[in-house]
């Protein structure tokens, strides 16, 4: 057997130098489809795998690296780097894959592997319902893995893998897929560190495919004693920037003042009416805690507490996630909760600003619950996270609450501003607006936020100042990026966020797609652009038009560019940043937050008993 030598460095802090220029694999997904060549790259794999420092973070331009340089060594071409890619992540995250009890891990498998032609199972709320027939090898995949004790989804998963991950009952993933879902599914599982292990469909026609079944079936069986050396992970910090914002613990460390007061419960979606009839006084923080315990992604406290840990050592991302080991001062914990009450009242007001009628894929709290009562809850859960973070003075000290607090007024004041040349830009009969007037209403809105996250957390584990500049150019370009990114999503849609595509044009709101249309166009085509804001015709039709005129000025292609442009920046800044645990840090916001992937319809996504496997929203 020929044995390959790969020479390459796990990751940008191993060496201390620059971070590789992240590269595509679009142009590299074919598998072979000889069952030899297929075999002998595995095996190599596993040698090129074993060179791994398998305590650091696997990056996914470490892993094309070495998929590239095992191909040469082979004499294969490259147009297999996918395949590769995948044979050596299995191989880094065997061993961990294996110690993972069977009953928490998730099995996912595509819809394709089935018959296109005649297949009888129906569909149920975790997918295709295969264990009553047994015409095709789905079937016995699915029943194995059952039998064992995993959890399996036959649906096309990948974007609720983390959310379910995240949700505490799975703790690894087996995948089969094709190598474009795979390169995706990877991306997001190198990121927090969930070992996981895929293997490739045959081909990606999506339609009556086959896969190598021992493959598949040697995997799910995989089964063995935890590693000596495990690999760092996000998913326990994760795991816990949820975890406080569920009962017991939301109620540990942020206790109602008007629990005794208030009705019996309330799950967020229903009447007020029951609320002020047992007390009127217990509505606002009613309505409030419901709010605050609602859906949300948490990475804003996840960043605090990540920052944190960065500082000492990074000793949460070496915790067994299953373990629920982690354990950080609950002022810490109630610090990295103020930052998520802050941004939730943000979330309220901007949406009674600009009249969005869904967030997390239900009515907005102003459509629900009135215009009124929903200012004074944003009103509320702002003085509920000052007081967050004060409670912890004891414990902290003077110095460093102070700090913390006043960073986190000056994201207020910021934001306040930025959201006030935005509606001062709405409101305006003269709608002059260049693409630098939205980048620095992006950076007063949106950077803020990201800044005071990461500086609380710093701040929570000593003194910032060889820190401070970092903090605040690196939050700027990351949260200028973010917004570009959350324009372009617009059209889209989004159920984690807005459903309805092109609702900011809907809004008039002053964002950079619209001034780059504005930047260059004639003054007809700037009179059509703004004839069709204040329009009342339909919003399809309305649209369809603006969506024409941005095409033709190219603008969604410019703004992709500024994004990279911006990510750049943040990442250069990384390049700098010490010690290696933040630096990591640093990297996994940028790739996070940054996330191309857009969320999918909400038919597309299973609706799972929550008793079953909990899906929650994440990163």
């Amino acid at each position: 057997m020929q044995t390959v030598s790969v020479e390459l460095e796990q990751s940008p802090s191993a060496a201390g130098g620059d971070k590789p220029k992240r590269a595509s694999t679009a142009h590299f997904k074919i598998v072979p489809q000889e069952r030899p060549v297929r075999d002998q790259i595995r095996r190599e794999a596993r040698i090129v795998a074993d060179s791994f420092d398998h305590s650091r973070t696997l990056t996914k331009d470490a892993l094309q690296q070495a998929a590239m340089q095992l191909l040469a060594g082979l004499d294969l071409p490259e147009s297999y780097t996918g395949f590769a890619m995948v044979t050596i992540s299995n191989e880094f995250w065997r061993e961990h894959f294996m110690s993972v009890d069977f009953k928490r891990r998730l099995l996912l498998l595509p819809h394709c592997l089935k018959h296109a032609e005649g297949c009888p199972a129906d569909y149920d709320e975790l997918g295709l319902d295969c264990r009553k027939c047994g015409a095709c090898s789905i079937a016995d995949f699915k029943t194995t893995a059952e039998d064992l004790g995993y959890k399996v989804l036959v649906a096309e998963g990948t974007p609720i893998v983390l959310k379910i991950i995240v949700g505490g009952h799975v703790d690894a993933v087996m995948g089969v897929a094709c190598l474009n879902v795979l390169e995706k599914a990877i991306d997001k599982v190198l990121k927090v560190g969930v070992p996981s292990l895929a293997v490739p469909l045959l081909s990606s026609d999506c339609k009556n495919t086959s896969v190598d079944d021992d493959w598949v079936a040697e995997v799910i069986g995989l089964r063995q004693e935890p590693p000596a050396v495990r690999a760092r992970t996000y998913l326990p910090l994760l795991r816990l920037a949820n975890k406080v914002f569920e009962q017991p613990d939301l109620e540990r460390l942020a206790p109602r003042s008007r629990k005794k007061n208030a009705p019996g419960g309330s799950n967020g979606h229903g009447s007020t009416n029951g609320h002020a009839a047992a007390d009127p006084i217990a509505l606002t923080e009613a309505i409030g805690y419901d709010w605050l315990a609602r859906g949300g992604k948490r990475f804003r406290p996840f960043i605090t507490l990540a920052a944190y840990d960065s500082l000492r050592g990074g000793q949460a991302t070496q915790v067994d996630p299953s373990s629920d080991a982690v354990s950080l001062p609950d002022a810490v914990l109630r610090t990295a909760m103020a930052i998520e009450t802050f941004h939730k009242a943000s979330l309220v007001h901007d949406d009674i600003e600009d009249d969005d009628t869904y967030r997390y894929g239900d009515e907005t709290l102003h459509r629900k619950h009135g215009l009124a009562t929903a200012i004074n809850v944003g009103d509320y859960l702002i003085g509920l996270g000052y007081r967050l973070v004060s409670s912890g003075r004891r414990e902290l000290g003077g110095d460093t609450t102070a700090d913390i607090l006043d960073r986190m007024a000056d994201a207020h004041v910021k934001l306040s501003e930025g959201q006030g040349a935005e509606l001062a830009w709405r409101d305006s009969p003269n709608k002059q607006l260049t693409p630098l007037d939205t980048l620095k209403i992006y950076a007063l809105k949106t950077a803020p936020a990201f800044e005071a996250a990461l500086y609380a957390g710093l701040r929570l584990a000593g003194p910032t100042d060889k820190y401070d500049e970092m903090i605040a150019s690196f939050s700027r370009h990351l949260g200028v990026a973010f917004q570009i990114l959350n324009d372009l999503k617009d059209w889209e849609g989004d159920d984690n966020n807005k459903l309805i595509a092109g609702q900011d044009a809907l809004s008039a709101r002053p964002t950079l797609l619209l001034a780059l249309v504005l930047e260059n166009a004639p003054a007809a085509r700037r009179d059509e652009l703004f004839q069709l804001l204040r329009s009342p015709t339909s919003s399809a039709t309305r649209i369809r038009r603006i969506r024409e005129l941005f095409e033709a000025a190219d603008v969604f292609d410019k703004a992709e560019k500024m994004v990279e442009k911006y990510r750049a920046r943040a990442e250069a800044i990384a390049d700098e940043t010490e010690p290696s645990e933040l630096r990591e840090l640093l990297y996994f916001l940028v790739d996070t937050v940054l996330d191309r992937e857009p969320a999918p319809p909400p038919a597309m996504i299973p609706s799972m008993p929550l008793t079953i496997l909990p899906v929650v929203q994440t990163l």
